[in-house]
């Protein structure tokens, strides 16, 4: 079945409106809370939440809720420059809606829960770490993608490989490993410092990973139309 634009647009709004609430609110509420713990919950709520997506809305928009993920697959071919829009259009809406609606229901601590990298270690170490950690993110995208497409284990992979990357990663560079999702809180909370870093890093993962991919999946459509 082919879903039009309008539809992957509201189903990329919701499922990055469910990312963003998951991911920055769970930060949120351990602040308030008080656990010293809190990176098990921070990494645990975004898995929760990209289980939720990819298997209600993978057969959709193949589940992106991350302009990093859609540059991927643009790149790939797998959508096109004005399908681009649409993506980019939605996982903004949809972020800043989940942001407004932490503030509004769980609280503001933790700058909303804005990712925030370590700069007791050097930031020729945090860009690569950002790097790797989307890398990562894509590579399991594109694996699940080539081999099976968004089913079976699809959505615990990924979730998994995010979980993963905050509870290893995010101690150095935040872990974000998506534009939108470190946009929104940043914004309404006032806290724009570090944007540079989530606005270039996990493009350049994606990217990379992307075009290593791309033959791949470019052979792949020929023997499916041969």
């Amino acid at each position: 079945m082919i879903y039009s634009n309008f539809q992957i647009f509201i189903v990329e709004l919701i499922g990055t409106f469910i990312l963003v609430v998951f991911a920055t609110g769970s930060i949120v509420y351990s602040a308030q809370v008080g656990w010293t713990d809190g990176i098990w919950f921070a990494a645990i709520a975004p898995f929760v939440a990209l289980i939720i997506g990819v298997y209600s809305f993978g057969k959709i928009s193949l589940a992106h809720f991350n302009p990093a993920v859609t540059i991927g697959y643009f790149i790939t071919g797998h959508i096109s420059k004005i399908q681009v829009i649409w993506y980019f259009a939605a996982e903004t809406i949809g972020a800043l809606l989940g942001s407004l609606f932490v503030m509004s229901f769980i609280g503001n601590e933790e700058n909303l829960g804005a990712n925030t990298p370590n700069y007791d270690f050097s930031i020729f170490l945090i860009f690569p770490v950002e790097v790797l950690a989307s890398g990562l993110l894509m590579a399991v995208i594109f694996v699940v993608v080539y081999s099976k497409g968004l089913r079976g284990f699809s959505g615990i992979a990924i979730g998994g490989i995010v979980g993963l990357d905050i509870f290893f990663l995010s101690i150095i560079s935040g872990a974000s490993m998506n534009p939108a999702r470190a946009f929104a809180p940043a914004l309404l909370s006032g806290v724009l410092d570090d944007l540079w870093l989530y606005w270039t890093a996990p493009f350049v993962g994606t990217m990379i990973v992307a075009i290593l991919f791309r033959g791949k999946f470019e052979r792949q459509r020929k023997e499916e139309n041969s």
